[in-house]
């Protein structure tokens, strides 16, 4: 009886640390970097933030969350624990939406070099929720986004932590930085670059945080070719490092070096890559891979180090790299989220409106599927070319053939779309989506 005393009073303190803490089993086994990663993944992708989409109330307590833990680091916060709010004009709604960034700063120690920054970054949005109908039943999705990008998010709160504890190490000072809205072509950073941060003409390079959490499939770096930020990474890979990314000349996914980009301020993307949970439902904490996360950690924290005492990059992408989005892709096609202008259906660029508005309001439960049970999922995957229609519709994976055969009619069936876009240029662009098939249970 006293040694289970003992035990509940050891742990009382532990559920009152922090805030936002959540309840959990934790492995003494595990290091407290892994202990803290999953401890921040585990908020920022719970159903309680239903998503974190932009300007919902989900990306607003991501956002005090965030500037809670950079507070707690020790960081000092550039503004406010709810962000800098920021709107965007939404002309299919008629209306404002409103997001926000979360930044924080950690001085240099160099008199010359402590006013020029490195930027440090990771999304703080999601796709949030979608309620679509199967079989006439309305049903609420929610898009979690541990990986995509809890993983960054918790990273970010990692090297704040490191980066903060070394700065006498720092002759450059470190801006961290969570834009929102980040799924809606960038808004966030676009907001910081432009509008918000006096000082962007004194920031020397920006280091991107993106989807990081299954690096058993491999760890890249995306510099757009960049030749200074080539020779960092090159250098590393001649160092004692638990990890290496792989350089890659192909952008592995759209997102907020593009605008740090055109602003011509070298940037470079580290990510693990597309995964199978991709923008979907079950991107939850569970496909995370921490011991994998803790050695990209190690890394990159050594890469900004690296940064902050170097020579300042310069801004010299190679002929190679300028149409980097039209070339090097399989018959010129671009996948959906890599576009500038995303294709649009009844003019939403958000491929849920598709499947509610379209797919299950036409889709039909084969008969036969229905005695025999059968249900399931069936991956689409489409090409919207640059007129707009529909083509190259295929199934993936399917559960069963007759749910196969009316995915794919349905699909096939399509109103014609709004092409996407590409440096102003109209492209074909590729999607992947689940159409599900569920039976409702007999009461």
């Amino acid at each position: 009886m006293k040694r289970l005393l003992l035990s509940l009073l050891l742990l009382l303190p532990l559920a009152a640390s922090a805030q936002y803490r959540t309840p959990g089993y934790s492995d003494l086994s595990e290091s407290e970097a892994v202990r803290a990663l999953k401890e921040d993944v585990g908020f920022l992708a719970s159903a309680a933030l239903e998503g974190r989409a932009a300007g919902s109330e989900g990306e607003l307590e991501a956002a005090r969350y965030m500037s809670s833990r950079l507070e707690a680091l020790g960081v000092d916060l550039l503004y406010g624990r709810d962000g800098d709010l920021f709107g965007i004009n939404r002309e299919e709604a008629g209306d404002t939406l409103r997001s926000r960034n979360v930044a924080a700063f950690i001085p240099g120690y160099d008199k010359k070099l402590k006013n020029n920054y490195i930027v440090v970054c990771a999304r703080l949005d999601n796709l949030g929720q979608a309620t679509v109908n199967v079989d006439g039943v309305p049903q609420t999705k929610t898009y979690y986004g541990a990986n995509g990008n809890a993983s960054g998010l918790a990273m970010l709160l990692q090297l704040a932590g490191r980066l903060s504890t070394n700065r006498v190490l720092l002759k450059r000072s470190v801006l961290l930085l969570a834009p929102g809205a980040s799924l809606r072509d960038g808004a966030g950073s676009w907001y910081f670059l432009n509008r918000s941060f006096p000082s962007a003409g004194d920031i020397d390079a920006c280091v991107e945080l993106n989807m990081l959490g299954t690096g058993a499939a491999g760890f890249y770096a995306y510099t757009a070719s960049n030749a200074d930020l080539n020779k960092v990474v090159t250098a590393m890979s001649n160092t004692l490092q638990p990890v290496q990314p792989r350089l890659v000349a192909l952008e592995p996914c759209n997102s907020d070096h593009r605008i740090f980009y055109d602003r011509k301020i070298p940037a470079v993307l580290f990510t693990t890559g597309m995964y199978p949970e991709y923008n979907s439902e079950h991107d939850t904490p569970s496909v995370l891979q921490y011991d994998y996360m803790e050695r990209e950690l190690e890394y990159i924290y050594n890469f900004v180090v690296e940064l902050c005492n170097g020579s300042r990059p310069e801004f010299n992408p190679s002929d190679a790299s300028k149409d980097r989005y039209l070339t090097g892709r399989k018959d010129g096609v671009i996948p959906y989220y890599e576009c500038d202008v995303r294709p649009s259906f009844l003019g939403s660029s958000d491929p849920a409106v598709f499947m509610q508005k379209w797919v299950y309001v036409y889709l039909r439960y084969p008969k036969a599927a229905v005695e025999q049970g059968i249900q399931g999922r069936v991956l689409v995957d489409f090409v919207i070319d640059e007129k707009g229609k529909v083509t190259e519709v295929e199934a993936t994976k399917s559960s069963h053939p007759l749910l196969e055969e009316e995915a794919l009619r349905v699909i096939k069936a399509s109103p014609d779309w709004k092409p996407g876009k590409v440096r102003g240029k109209k492209v074909k662009s590729r999607i992947s989506l689940n159409v599900e098939f569920r039976l409702e249970k007999k009461k």
